[in-house]
């Protein structure tokens, strides 16, 4: 028999130590470290048998089998669909609408299946999830209800009715035999994780895990799983309480960083069917320091309104802030135009806001940003009918940027009648509201002529 000694590990984050600490060197939580038994290999103990090893000239590639819901923004977002046999990890603040859009997305699914979809919930009774199918009007006959936090139980369920889809609400409340952890520490939740990824690769289910996080994103909840599920995406909120945005932040089966919008109405999460307007909505027109933008989120294009503000600075050294656009980033754009640009900015304070809660890291948002910076310092607005795109380079250059079709499509169809945009190698193909440019000082001559 294998001998057993003790170590110490973290309640909180799983991190083992040779002795007692009282407080976790990694997550630095006082009070959660406590003795655990490990097994200790013999050195007599059979070894494993070799593997068999197949050469992939001889393996067939199999298509992705997909899982359309219907919902075109939850679709985008996971690639076309919830993979067969694959593991979704959903995460957001408590109250945020994760349990109300994967019960809209269960009852598309059983009906476009004609399945039953099972839904597997720890924390609440079957009357109250009912009580919440009833109130966004979901077809109750379309999903089965299991209550357990067994991940042994929820997995023998899983091969024996082999649904469609399979949700677990919530991942924290699920323990699993072959871990001595404390329900949702980090090796309970890692350990139930991979007992439901075998379940779905046996029986061919899409499973979706619902993880609660913190606002400090505490390191106990899933964040600690994403490189274990094939698929994470996160639900968040705008700001406004009002709308939701599905983001992708890992997928092995899709685009990342794909963005889906949603309306939190009485009914439910509804799809917005012109995101771009939406971020628009409530813009204010002649109002200095505010450029619209044709970005890229994804494989997305959408329109967001960059807003900036410059103040003499009252203290020594000059402030820059940014919300929703890289921080980094805006500093060089500043310098450049302190030097290339001739905008004295090394005393003023500037601050750039993304409106509408976007977080935009697209390159091509450069000279949006640089003309807002401009505009803002000189008091003077920009037209509400021009947009700009493109990348600033060091010696104050408009660089070409990916997409400009795309990108002047989605700008005419919202009413721009001007884009300035890099110069190409064939701007006679350029459509009329194309404007090229080759500077950020050429930019600046375009809109106020000096």
């Amino acid at each position: 028999m294998p001998k057993a000694k003790a170590v110490y590990v973290c309640a909180k984050c799983d991190a083992q130590f040779p002795k007692w600490v009282g407080r976790c060197a990694e997550c630095g939580n006082w009070g959660t470290v406590a003795t655990a038994p490990v097994a200790v290999s013999t050195p007599t103990a059979p070894r494993s048998p070799a593997g068999q090893v197949i050469s992939f000239a001889d393996v067939l590639g199999d298509n992705v089998q997909r899982l359309p819901s219907g919902m075109d923004e939850f679709d985008r977002v996971v690639g076309g669909g919830l993979t067969q046999g694959s593991v979704t990890l959903l995460t957001g603040e408590p109250g945020i609408g994760k349990s109300t859009l994967v019960l809209q997305v269960a009852d598309r699914i059983a009906r476009h299946t004609g399945k039953t979809v099972l839904y597997v919930s720890g924390e609440e009774s079957a009357g109250q999830i009912k009580d919440r199918i009833t109130r966004l009007g979901v077809t109750a006959a379309g999903i089965s209800y299991l209550g357990a936090t067994s991940a042994e139980t929820i997995t023998a369920t899983i091969t024996a009715l082999r649904p469609p889809l399979a949700i677990v609400d919530s991942v924290q409340t699920i323990r699993a035999d072959r871990s001595a952890s404390e329900p949702g520490s980090v090796g309970q939740i890692r350990a139930a994780t991979a007992v439901l990824m075998e379940a779905a690769k046996i029986s061919a289910t899409a499973v979706l895990l619902i993880g609660h996080i913190t606002k400090s994103g505490d390191v106990a909840g899933p964040k600690t799983l994403e490189h274990l599920v094939d698929t994470v995406i996160g639900l968040e909120s705008d700001g406004t309480q009002h709308y939701r945005l599905l983001r992708t932040v890992k997928n092995r089966f899709g685009a990342t960083s794909e963005l889906g919008v949603f309306e939190m109405k009485g009914g439910g999460l509804q799809e917005v069917a012109n995101p771009s307007a939406m971020f628009l909505a409530g813009r204010v027109t002649q109002q200095p320091g505010a450029v619209v933008a044709p970005v890229v989120i994804g494989t997305r294009v959408f329109l967001a309104e960059i807003q900036a503000l410059v103040s003499w600075t009252r203290f020594g050294y000059p402030q820059r802030k940014a919300v929703g656009y890289d921080y980094n980033r805006l500093n060089l754009i500043a310098t450049v135009l302190d030097q290339r640009a001739g905008v004295r900015l090394a005393k003023s304070d500037i601050h750039v806001k993304i409106a509408g809660g976007l977080r935009v890291n697209d390159p091509a948002a450069d000279l949006a940003v640089a003309l807002a910076i401009i505009s803002a310092q000189r008091k003077r607005a920009v037209d509400p009918h021009t947009a700009a795109c493109g990348e600033l380079g060091l010696s104050g250059e408009i660089r070409p940027i990916a997409r400009l079709d795309a990108r002047l499509q989605e700008s005419t169809k919202l009413g721009f009648t001007s884009v300035l945009c890099p110069r190409s190698g064939d701007s006679a193909q350029l459509p009329p509201a194309a404007l090229p440019i080759d500077s950020v000082q050429t930019a600046v001559r375009e809109l106020w002529g000096s």
